[in-house]
């Protein structure tokens, strides 16, 4: 069975990614959560003994280690063809993986001045450069939603890993309170409701870690 490690669920939006993809294609995995913050966290460099990067998430496949979360979903992806993880769409499946990249790769102010906390409910000033960072995410969601999202919920129409990316996105813009335009809103509620988030969400306001984000 493969193993998934991850941390703390209210706060690791890079573990949110993969384990949502799990759950939502019903892949069974043992879950391994090293905690930010304790005994047995990344201060002790625990993460090091599962994972090259020391970083989370990292999955575990019989000895086969991936370690990045975009990099897991190309790996379900292969091994699971069918499951509906990307757009059949040629078309679809290019933008989407290229959002995806793009949310890997990009919103380094997002980021650094709006951390994930599920459970909570925070304020940060907005400078320009986060305004434009958010302005683009929503930009992506709505073109996305434009081009090939008719007949559905999801950035795709059907759910696909470009949501899965996206989904720390939503938990953030729920926590500082950011304003989005009616069709972004809409998205952002779908997603919120999706029943592999809420499952993660309900978790992650029950686990005991509380971190100072700085914020």
């Amino acid at each position: 069975m493969y193993e998934l490690f991850i941390a703390n669920r209210n706060y690791s939006s890079w573990s949110l990614r993969p384990w949502v993809l799990m759950k939502t294609l019903g892949i069974p995995f043992e879950e391994r959560l090293v905690p930010f913050a304790g005994p047995g966290s990344a201060t002790s460099n625990a993460f090091r003994k599962f994972s090259p990067s020391g970083k989370v998430p990292c999955l575990d496949d019989g000895g086969v280690v991936v370690w990045d979360s975009l990099a897991i979903a190309e790996f379900l992806h292969e091994l699971r063809p069918g499951a509906g993880l990307w757009p059949q769409d040629v078309a679809a499946r290019a933008l989407a993986r290229s959002v995806s990249a793009e949310m890997h790769s990009s919103f380094g102010e997002l980021r650094s001045q709006m951390p994930m906390d599920m459970r909570g409910q925070r304020s940060v000033p907005w400078t320009p450069e986060l305004q434009d960072e958010i302005a683009r995410i929503e930009a992506l969601w709505n073109a996305c939603r434009a081009a090939h999202g008719r007949g559905g919920e999801y950035l795709f129409g059907a759910w696909s890993a470009a949501d899965a990316m996206y989904a720390p996105v939503v938990s953030r813009f729920r926590t500082y309170g950011v304003q989005l335009s009616p069709v972004a809103r809409r998205y952002s509620d779908a997603v919120w409701e999706w029943p592999a988030f809420k499952s993660l969400a309900a978790e992650a306001a029950t686990e005991p870690w509380s971190l100072n984000l700085g914020v």
